[in-house]
This record gives structure tokens, sequence and C-alpha cells, in this order.
């Protein structure tokens, strides 16, 4: 019987080995198939992407003049160009971008323009344009007005080659219309990946990447280009001179001074040991990239030729390196490049890679909202929270929904008292006066749409734009496995209030059209593995083995396709060796001073802008008076001039202190304080009795 049931054993093992070779070699014979299916599909060498280009500009060219023609919201896209109008506060530009479905990529250059009040779309056509392109960037033109673009990429459907633009448009944002700028003298070479930013009349661009199919290669060279003479410079540093490493989807923000760099994302050479120790104990050594997600911060100083300079001079530029910021997103991540607003970097989203082996790797991506405040160097989270419940021991008719809710007619009063003074009209003359410029007729989308308290599903590489106080969310990418998703959607916080997020449109994702054959044959090769597992378990123990699949690997993928503060207190530091990528690891952190510790006037818990700027007017007006005689300057300035001044000084310190206030806010709330009164502001109300109670 004991040798009956052996032969039995044997002869069920010879068949599921028959079975199994039968399944490698059904599989060997699917990846051949599938090669070949590749490589006659390939159009890595059969598309001149010149010639594809070339019929673009064609049909382009058969548009005779610029159109606007309202539409739908745009169809998804990855890597496109997002920005607030700098002519008007009412409208957002939305330029270029890809859209890859698993299957085929899709590049675009149609512009679109959204009108806030409106909650209306535009599509803007025009016969002179920038081509297809996603990756690339662009910026206002600071005194010289417009948007400047420059660069991007573009490739073949099935993405075997890749082309990258060295051309540089400016947008004219009242006309709609793009004009080519043909620079004097050498421009900066092709490439995406790269950002831009202005400082007074110059514009800045830095970093970015060039593709080759064959190997991706990271920049780290500055440019400026002289919007009144036309030129480019490509200003030279001595060679022991620090700079930012190269790198890609960073942020780069524009300050009074120049401008400021933080993060990025890069690939860098690194050597590892392969195979297993020989007898002679030595092991293989190769170079690997592996990836690098930056979290440096740079000043770049930028000096302006002195006024009796020849004209064309460049102007004098030093990389001075920042202290690390306190309090940064952690663990770092990439994809989550920063808008400006107010002298504070917005941050969205992101994602933070762990390669686990060479062909595998393991994302985790972010939902979190971020203010950095470049001046003092510091990263305050930003929560959403429902609007403050009404003041009961107040009727409903005098309460006006309290001091932090009752926000936007204080707002309008406040602008309105200013649009009079600077018409040379009465205080009385603003009840007249319309500040919102269309009535009824423009009645706004916010009182239309419901705001919900939870962010935007997590993602990375959406794009980020800021007009009035407001920060738009417009895409961004997510993955799941080896499919990728981009999301139709736009969405609106009110950086202020915080009070919800609200929809402007959103559209279900399409279906991934990737191929889903490595996924099973991963699939059947796990089961394979069991299988031999529980056949040498149940031979030589006669007991069956629990069966353990492991992940199905996947290829790493990059993340490089992802705008009045004092000079004083930037801090600079030289130091190297700075850890970059251990985000769980406490580094030293060089933390600045509150802004709540300086001897200017800052505003109180749950108080807004407009009660701020009464309460402190005469102060700042004082301030401003003092400048000026330190500066031996003339201080024969109108009163509307002085006041005008006091406000802007108040709400650049009103939003300065946003974050700390904001704490102390929800510090009362959770013990039950409600607003706090100062006893000078409540007058000769206040007697001995009442300070008691």
């Amino acid at each position: 019987m004991v040798k009956t049931d052996k032969k039995v054993k044997a002869a069920a093992k010879k068949s599921r080995v028959a079975e199994k070779q039968n399944k490698k070699a059904t599989q060997k014979e699917k990846k051949a198939k599938a090669k070949g299916s590749r490589d006659e599909d390939s159009d890595g060498e059969d598309i001149d992407l010149d010639a594809v280009l070339a019929e673009y500009a064609k049909q382009q060219a058969q548009f005779l003049k610029v159109t606007e023609v309202i539409c739908a919201p745009p169809s998804p896209r990855s890597s496109s160009t997002l920005i607030g109008s700098p002519s008007n506060s009412r409208e957002l530009f939305l330029f270029g971008g890809e859209y890859y479905n698993g299957a085929l990529a899709t590049f675009f250059n149609d512009l679109f323009i959204y009108n806030i009040e409106r909650d209306e779309w535009k599509l803007v056509t025009s016969p002179n344009s920038p081509l297809p392109r996603s990756g690339q960037a662009w910026c206002h033109g600071g005194n010289a007005g417009g948007i400047y673009l420059f660069g991007g990429e573009f490739s073949s459907p099935k993405q075997g080659t890749f082309y990258h633009y060295n051309d540089f448009w400016k947008l004219d944002t009242s006309t709609r219309e793009w004009t080519r700028l043909e620079s004097k003298g050498k421009g900066p070479p092709a490439r995406s990946g790269h950002r831009m930013t202005f400082f007074k009349n110059y514009i800045l661009l830095f970093g970015g990447f060039q593709d080759t199919a064959q190997q991706t290669k990271y920049l780290q060279d500055l440019w400026i280009y002289d919007c009144q003479n036309f030129v480019w410079f490509n200003p030279g540093l001595p060679p022991a001179t620090q700079k930012p490493e190269a790198r890609s989807s960073f942020s780069f923000l524009p300050h009074s001074s120049g401008a400021v760099i933080y993060g990025g994302y890069s690939r860098v050479k690194v050597t590892t040991t392969a195979g297993k120790q020989t007898r002679g104990g030595s092991q293989a050594i190769r170079t690997v990239l592996k990836p690098l997600i930056h979290q440096d911060t740079w000043f770049l100083r930028v000096i302006q030729p002195s006024p009796d300079a020849p004209s064309g001079t460049p102007p004098n530029v030093r990389w001075e390196r920042r202290k690390r910021p306190a309090n940064p997103p952690n663990p770092p991540r990439a994809g989550a490049t920063m808008a400006y607003h107010k002298g504070r970097g917005i941050l969205f989203g992101g994602v933070y890679d762990v390669e686990k082996s060479e062909e595998s790797i393991d994302s985790e991506f972010f939902d979190v909202l971020f203010a950095w405040n470049v001046e003092r160097n510091r990263y305050f989270q930003l929560s959403l929270r429902r609007p403050r419940g009404q003041n009961k021991k107040q009727p409903a008719a005098d309460r006006g929904g309290g001091r932090r809710t009752r926000g936007k007619a204080d707002e309008e009063e406040l602008l309105r008292n200013l649009a009079a003074l600077e018409t040379k009209g009465s205080v009385n003359d603003a009840e007249q006066m319309d500040v919102n410029g269309g009535g009824e007729e423009q009645t706004s989308m916010k009182q239309i749409k419901e705001l919900s308290i939870e962010l935007p599903h997590p993602r990375f590489n959406a794009q980020l734009a800021v007009q009035e106080d407001v920060l738009y969310i417009f895409g961004g990418t997510f993955e799941k496995g080896d499919h990728e998703y981009t999301f139709d959607e736009m969405w609106a916080i009110d950086l202020n209030k915080l009070d919800g997020v609200r929809e402007i449109y959103k559209r279900e994702l399409e279906n991934w059209e990737g191929s889903e054959d490595e996924d099973s044959e991963a699939d059947e090769e796990d089961l394979s593995f069991g299988e031999d597992e529980a056949d040498e378990d149940t031979l030589m123990e006669g007991t069956s083995a629990q069966t353990v699949a492991p992940e199905a690997p996947r290829m790493p993928k990059t993340r490089d396709q992802q705008p009045q503060p004092d000079q004083a207190n930037l801090g600079t530091e030289d130091h190297t060796n700075v850890a970059e990528n251990e985000p769980h690891k406490s580094d030293e952190t060089a933390f600045t001073s509150s802004s709540l510790d300086d001897s200017l006037p800052h505003p109180r818990p749950f108080e807004n802008l407009r009660d701020f700027s009464n309460r402190t007017s005469n102060l700042w007006q004082e301030i401003v008076l003092s400048d000026l005689q330190k500066h031996s300057a003339s201080s024969n300035n109108s009163v509307k001039e002085l006041r005008k001044t006091a406000f802007e000084m108040a709400e650049s310190k009103w939003w300065e202190c946003r974050e700390e206030i904001r704490a102390l806010e929800d510090e009362q709330e959770e013990a039950g304080i409600g607003e706090v009164v100062s006893n000078t502001d409540r007058g000769s109300e206040v007697g001995v009795g009442a300070r008691r109670r």
C-alpha cells in the first residue's frame, strides 16, 4: 500500500510539473507576441515630430483672428499651467497640458479663461499661439505686464520620442493675443519641468530637465530676461560659489529683493552592490539612478544695475542658502509646487515614494494644505473648519454674523472708501459706489454652490493659482497600482475664512486603457510559486504550507512635471550635506521669531482685516511718516496717499500673522472663550464694576 501511495503521489507530481511547464511555455509565447506587437506599433522611429508640429501650425494659421467662445470646462489633463490674471481679479488662465489614458498621450495648446464672477469658461482660438505642449512654465510679467511662457515638451502618441521646446511667448491678457519673443543673442536651452517668476522688469528662469528617452538630464542654470531690452542673461558665478543642485518641479516664488526656491525633484546617481559575494570576497558594483526629493531653501538676491549704467547691463545676482524651514511637510513630497499669495507659498497634495526594489515602488499620496511664510521660513498647516456659531447674547438683527463672518460687507465698505479717496470724492460718495462692478447680474457662484468641509482627494501635480485670496485647485494625478488617473475637476478654497471647499466643476474619471497582461502574468506566476511550495512541503513533510503571494512589481515613475516681504529677515547659512530625503529623522531646524513679537501693530483673535485696519490706521500712518523722515524724503503726501499706504501695510501684516492668530483663535474656542474686546475699544462704557465682572 505504501508503495502504491508513493507511485500515485509521484504521478500526480509529474502531472503538475508538466502542467506548470505548459503554462510557462504559454506565457513565453504571449510575451513574444506582445513584444512583437509593441515593436510593430512603436512610433519611436516612424513618426516625424517636426512634421507633426508643422501640421499643427498649419491648422492653427487658418484662424484669422482671436476669438472667444463660451464652452464646457477643460478636458482632463496634467502638467498644464494655471494662473490668475494680472490685469483684473476675476479671471484665471489655463494653457496646454497632456492626457495619458494608459495607451496614448494627447497634448493640448488650447487657452481657457475662467470668469470667476460668472462661473463661466471660454475657449480662446488664435492664429498665433504656442504649439501643443506640457510641462511648460509661465509667470506674471511684473512691471512689464502680461504673462510670459517658456519651454515645455511634446511627444509621439506612444511616447517613443520626445521633443523639448525653447520658444518664448508673451500673452496680452486684455486682447488674448500671443506674441512670440525673439530675443537678442542666446537664450535658454530647451527644457520642461522648469519654473519661472518675476522681479521688477525681469523674468527669472531656473532648472528643469531634458529627456531624450535614453536618459534624463536635470538642469541647474539660471536665466534672466530683461523685458525692457528684450535680451536674456545667463549670469556667471565663481566656481566656488554655492548654488542649488539640479532639479525640476520645485517652488519658485517672487520676493521684493529677488526670488526664493524651495524643494524639487531629481534622480541622482548612486553606487550599489549587485549579486552575491564571490569567493574572493568582492561584489559587483554598479551605478543606478535614485529619486531625490529636495528639501533645501535658497534665496536669489538680484541687484539692479545703477541708473548711470549702460543700457542692457545685466543685474548682479547671488545665491544664498537659507536655513531649513520650521515645521516642513513630513514626509517630504514631490509634485507639490506652491502658488504665491501675499508673502506666502500655498502648497497642496504631493506624493512620497519609497522604492522597495529596482522595479517596485510604494507611494503615499496627500491631501494636506500648507502655508509657507517666506519671510519667517516657517510652515503652517491649514485646516478647514465650519463657521463659528452665532453669538447668543445678541439679537440676530444686531449681530451681523460676528466679527469673523461679517467680513465681506466690511471689506466692501472699506474698498468703497478707498475708491472714493482715489477718485477725490468724499466718504459719503462711497455709499453710491459698486465695488463688485456688476450688480445683480454678476451674482457670485459662491452664493450658489455649497461648501464641503473635506479637502479634495489626495493627489500630486495639481495646478494651483490664487486670485483675490481664493486658492483654485485644478486637476492632479493619482496612482493605484499601475493605473494613473487624471482628475477632471476644479475646487476653490477661501484662504481667509478656510470655511470649506467649493466645487467649481467635477466629472467622473475616464477608464484606464493600459494593458492588463503584466498583472495577469504576475498573478499566474504567484499561483505557480504557491504550487511549488505546496508540492515540496507535501512530499517532504506530509503537511500543507500557507501560500503567500508577493506583490506584483511595477516600474518606478518620475515626478518631473509637476509664483512685501522684507529682505532683512532672510536668514542665510553656508552648510552642506543637508539630509534631503530622511522624512522621519529629526533634523536641527532654524526657528524664526514669531511675527507677533515685533513692535508693529498686529491683529487680535477674531479681528477681521477691516477692523484691524481701522484700529491701527493712525499707527501705520505714523510709521510711514517716520520712515520718510529717516530717509530724508518729502512728507508732503496727501491724506489719501497716507491712508492707502497705511491700509497696504495693515493688510500685509494681517496676512503675515494669519496662521498664528488662527492658532490663538482655535485655542480660545477650545477653552470656551469668544471674541476678546479691549477696554480701550469700549471707551467710556466701561466702569470699575464692569472691569470686576
